[in-house]
């Protein structure tokens, strides 16, 4: 912490606010540092574990979620429902399309044309008859309208009800001009109350309670700022506290743990494994690969004498083949095979 250095004031800043800087500091250092080093603690914990656990874990999932919810409904999409749909849509064609198309072409289209000449020459005349009636009826009922209810009411409403009216709307006039005094008058009233009331509240109540708040105030401020400042310094001196612990730990696990058994592994075990590799394994792997060369040759006779055997059974049963290879051929591959025999054993003896 750099305390030598807030202790000056500067400029702009109080006495109050350096006595209050240097106390605050060091009790929110005090309250943070356990705080970032558990945090610390906390970030480095869930960085191992996602590492280790949870992003391997998510992986297993992904390809789990896949190997449930994606492949089989792609199987499905890709190997039922694109032919099934397709074959639903190659007999929608064939059994709805075409037939639509064809009833439209041979029925719709000579009936619809039948229709429109059956309008054109019958429909048409007949409707305009019925036109030209109804056109006279209309300016018949007109009329009847016109003198028998139009021009009676327009003469009550000019020589009757517009008098009326007049008179109607002056008198409403006064009622309104006297209203509007009567709202005037309780408007200054309810005003000039209010206004009393206003000062008299304001004079007695808020004035006294804003000057003790501007002072009140002014100190909750400093402190909150300075509050404030510390917990940010404390946090960064935290920081480097935790970093300096944990550079400390991680030296002290690697000089007592990690250097030793890497020690040990470079010069016990690895000699220790060369050895045993260079003497057991190896002779092993060559006494081993040396019996199986004996075993092989040693069951080559065998398999040639269950070959022939087995073909002198089916000469016996079935008789020769056409082509077959003469029988003085075939007496050579016994000698052989005993050949073999004897030489394996005079291996097998002198290793």
């Amino acid at each position: 912490m750099d305390l030598g250095k807030s202790s000056v004031p500067v400029r702009g800043e109080g006495c109050l606010v350096v006595a209050i800087r240097i106390p605050v500091r060091i009790v929110v250092l005090v309250l943070v540092v356990p705080v970032r080093m558990v945090w610390d603690a906390l970030v480095v914990c869930g960085r191992f574990v996602g590492d280790t656990v949870l992003r391997p874990l998510g992986r297993g999932l992904l390809w789990v979620g896949r190997a449930v919810f994606v492949w089989p409904f792609v199987g499905l999409w890709r190997y039922v429902l694109v032919p099934s749909g397709r074959g639903a849509a190659w007999l929608g064609n064939v059994l709805v399309v075409l037939p639509s198309m064809a009833v439209h072409r041979y029925v719709l289209t000579p009936l619809g044309r039948a229709a429109v000449r059956v309008y054109a020459h019958v429909l048409t005349p007949v409707g305009r008859a019925f036109a030209a009636v109804g056109a006279g009826v209309w300016a018949g009922l007109v009329w009847l309208g016109r003198h028998g209810v139009v021009v009676p009411s327009a003469w009550v409403y000019r020589w009757i009800l517009t008098p009326l009216g007049h008179a109607a709307g002056w008198c409403g006039a006064g009622l309104a001009w006297c209203g509007r005094g009567l709202l005037w008058t309780l408007t200054v009233i309810v005003t000039g109350i209010g206004a009393a009331l206003y000062w008299t509240a304001r004079i007695l109540l808020v004035l006294p309670a804003l000057a003790v708040w501007r002072r009140a105030g002014r100190v909750l401020a400093v402190v909150a700022r300075e509050v404030g400042a510390a917990l940010g310094h404390a946090w960064r001196v935290a920081g480097r506290v935790s970093l300096a612990v944990g550079r400390f730990l991680a030296a002290f696990w690697r000089w007592t743990f990690v250097e030793p058994v890497r020690w040990v592994y470079r010069s016990v075990l690895t000699p220790v494994g060369h050895l045993v590799r260079d003497a057991v394994l190896r002779p092993a792997a060559e006494a081993g690969r040396r019996v199986g060369r004996v075993t092989r040759q040693a069951l080559g006779p065998v398999r040639v004498t269950v070959r022939q055997a087995r073909a002198d059974v089916r000469r016996v049963l079935f008789g020769v083949p056409k082509g077959s290879v003469s029988s003085g051929s075939r007496g050579v591959a016994p000698e052989r095979g005993v050949r073999n025999l004897s030489e394996g054993q005079d291996f097998l003896t002198k290793g």
